[in-house]
């Protein structure tokens, strides 16, 4: 502050006045460059004692005065008058700026976790569509699950975003507050100002000599006051400029902190719409690829059930077929039952199987195990038509391999299909276990008896047997019943 006043003491000086102490001051022989006052060479001078203060002048104290005075009101009048009340009120609300990015940093962190589990769900849902043969329903179901558990997400981001849009105007209002002192500030040094040079224009220029030896601010209040009478609001306003240097400087302070801590927030936000964007990118994906193969899978289906039923038209040959058939699947299971006991009694079964089974072929899934709506199919249980095994479709001569380790039971016609036989395939894992591959090409890459490894091809693709279209009839029994393969996958 004591810079400020001597700052503008020597302005005044150098721009000179109407009456000036001859042999104080002496000018530099070089001219000043424009916009720049004339450098200022102190010289030696006989300090003159002032004169009592009933000798001193009296006749321009009242033009002083008012010229004291008119600065001094309306400056008063029009400046903002700081108080320590808005320094607290400042601090006050960076705290609850920070309780609230405290709060919002913590959403942050559950909304990550939940985002982390939402990510495994799409992995694994996307690597089921790409996998082999995927249980549509089942997908579909995580897909629906996946949608919802992303709703909520969305909601999430979006309460934070709301939050931060919040804490931003809060930091503007403090911002505020930061412009609104320095401008209060700004409006008292100028009326400081002011009050000065309307006392150096009063001719006091020993004052002005007095002003440029003193060592602080008090010592300068003390001579002005002495020569020019300070009054109290002068004092005052003295003070209140210090005390705005401090103020703005710690709410100057208080904001870059809160600007800090509110960017900070905002990078964690924005990074959680980014990982919201990819997962919703990741799940459109996932679903469009869904109904592609639920597309193909029906229209499987439905070329199936046409024909079948073009078959059921006549009810009374399709319940004699299907009573032919049941017998003639009978039949082979007593004798694939015979076959694996006489392997096992010499030793190339085991009694239990340890391990899982392997899709014997990639491709769509045209018809899972279970009740269906395919005429042809037998009644098992509640169900009038049960299909007892998974149908796989894909290109027409594909591979067909063995589902795990085994001894091949079985490789002919099966009769079950009636006039028009199925290639098929049996192998067994163990005593108790067994796999049926139907509807192959009539080829003979295995024979009876031979042992394979898990995926050694068995056969081909085909059409043979009650079909239309190629594909794989791929069954799982176990114990003597015709179980869901998918159980063993």
């Amino acid at each position: 502050m004591v810079g400020f006043l001597l700052d503008r003491f020597r302005n005044l000086r150098q721009l000179g006045s109407p009456r000036r102490q001859s042999g104080a001051v002496s000018r530099t022989a070089a001219s000043p460059r424009p916009g720049e006052y004339p450098s200022l060479t102190w010289m030696p001078a006989p300090v003159t004692p002032l004169p009592p203060p009933s000798r001193r002048r009296r006749g321009s104290r009242p033009l002083f005065a008012l010229l004291m005075g008119l600065p001094l009101l309306l400056g008063m009048l029009g400046a903002p008058v700081a108080t320590a009340d808005d320094l607290s009120d400042a601090i006050a609300r960076q705290k609850a700026i920070q309780t609230r990015i405290v709060a919002q940093k913590r959403a942050i962190t559950l909304l990550t976790q939940r985002q982390a589990g939402v990510r495994a769900s799409i992995a694994k849902a996307t690597q089921t569509l790409n996998g082999i043969n995927a249980n549509l329903a089942d997908v579909k179901q995580q897909v629906d699950t996946l949608s919802a558990e992303i709703a909520l997400t969305k909601l999430s981001y979006q309460d934070l975003a709301n939050q931060l849009k919040s804490i931003d105007g809060q930091l503007k209002a403090l911002q505020n507050e930061e412009i609104r002192r320095q401008k209060a500030l700004v409006q008292r040094k100028s009326l400081l100002a002011d009050r000065i040079r309307a006392a150096y224009a009063t001719g006091n220029t020993s004052l002005l000599e007095t002003l440029l030896s003193v060592n602080s601010f008090n010592d300068a209040l003390s001579e002005v006051g002495y020569y020019m009478d300070v009054s109290q609001q002068d004092v005052a306003l003295a003070q209140q400029i210090t005390q705005d240097v401090r103020d703005i400087a710690a709410i100057h302070q208080v904001v870059l902190g809160t600007r800090a801590d509110t960017e900070e927030l905002r990078g964690l936000v924005l990074e959680q719409k980014q990982e919201l964007d990819g997962q919703l990118a990741e799940l459109t994906a996932a679903r469009t690829r869904l109904k592609g193969l639920q597309r193909q899978a029906a229209a499987a289906v439905a070329a199936e059930r046409a024909e079948y039923e073009r078959l059921a038209s006549n009810k009374t040959k399709l319940a004699a077929a299907i009573r032919t058939a049941t017998a003639a699947k009978a039949a082979l299971v007593k004798k694939i039952d015979k076959l694996r006991e006489a392997q096992r009694n010499v030793g190339r079964i085991p009694s239990v199987y340890n391990g899982t089974l392997i899709w014997p072929m990639s491709g769509n899934v045209s018809q899972e195990y279970g009740c269906t709506g395919v005429v042809y199919e037998p009644r098992v249980g509640g169900c009038a038509h049960f299909h007892q095994g998974i149908d796989v479709v894909a290109p027409y001569g594909s591979p067909i391999r063995a589902s795990g380790p085994g001894t091949v039971l079985y490789v002919g016609w099966n009769y079950a299909d009636g006039y028009d036989p199925a290639w098929i395939v049996i192998v067994a894992h163990s005593s108790g276990l067994e796999t049926w591959y139907a509807h192959m090409q009539p080829v003979y890459p295995v024979r009876a008896g031979q042992s394979v490894n898990a995926g050694q091809v068995l056969g081909f693709e085909g059409n043979t047997g009650h079909s239309t279209g190629a594909h794989l009839h791929w069954a799982v029994r176990f114990n003597g019943v015709f179980v869901n393969p998918r159980a063993f996958l």
